[in-house]
């Protein structure tokens, strides 16, 4: 094993070596100490901030410590610069994604923010909406059929006739006995007020 003071007029490429092939932690500290500076200074000129760039530098040696024993490196400078750029534009784009989204939630919250009333007026709506569907099963299969192709998906006397089979008298005795036999239901087993 190489003392430290022979590493550090060893090369880049010997201490890649030194650390790929003898797990020399050593090594690979004294490339760091070498080319921080650079990557450092690539980081700066992307990020424009001190501690985000220095943050940038440590993240990206940790990197290498995988890095290097994955990919064959034979200009470490030139590779480093590489790595480091990427890094930091990655980091900005993951940001300005964050950013925008942030911006879109803030957007979105500042166009739908609700008064208490309306929120508790769409509450009320949606247990409504959710005692009707309940109160449903209760009524028999023709009134059923006819009040959810009428009111529900909005068909005409008409089209419920032709989809049902039912006579036009049969489908207006059926959703006007169904709507009337909803509203007692609903009034007296689920105990909701109807307002017509």
């Amino acid at each position: 094993m190489q003392k430290l003071s022979d590493k550090k007029s060893t090369d880049d490429l010997q201490l890649i070596a030194l650390y790929i092939n003898d797990d020399d932690k050593e090594a690979l500290g004294i490339l760091f100490e070498r080319h921080s500076m650079l990557a450092y200074g690539v980081s700066m000129k992307y990020l424009k901030d001190e501690d985000e760039s220095k943050d940038a530098v440590m993240q990206v040696f940790e990197k290498l410590m995988v890095d290097l024993k994955k990919y064959k490196v034979e200009n470490f400078r030139a590779w480093l610069h590489t790595v480091v750029k990427n890094h930091c534009l990655m980091y900005l784009r993951s940001h300005a994604a964050k950013e925008q989204r942030y911006e879109e939630v803030q957007n979105y919250l500042s166009e739908s923010v609700e008064t208490e009333n309306q929120l508790h007026l769409a509450i009320e709506k949606e247990q409504k909406l959710s005692s009707l569907e309940v109160a449903m099963t209760y009524l028999n299969e023709q009134q059923q059929k006819c009040i959810q192709l009428f009111y529900l998906r909005e068909k005409s006397y008409e089209e419920v006739a032709v989809e049902t089979g039912y006579t036009m008298n049969e489908v207006k005795s059926f959703i006007q006995n169904g709507k009337r036999n909803l509203k007692i239901i609903m009034e007296k087993k689920l105990k909701i007020t109807v307002n017509e």
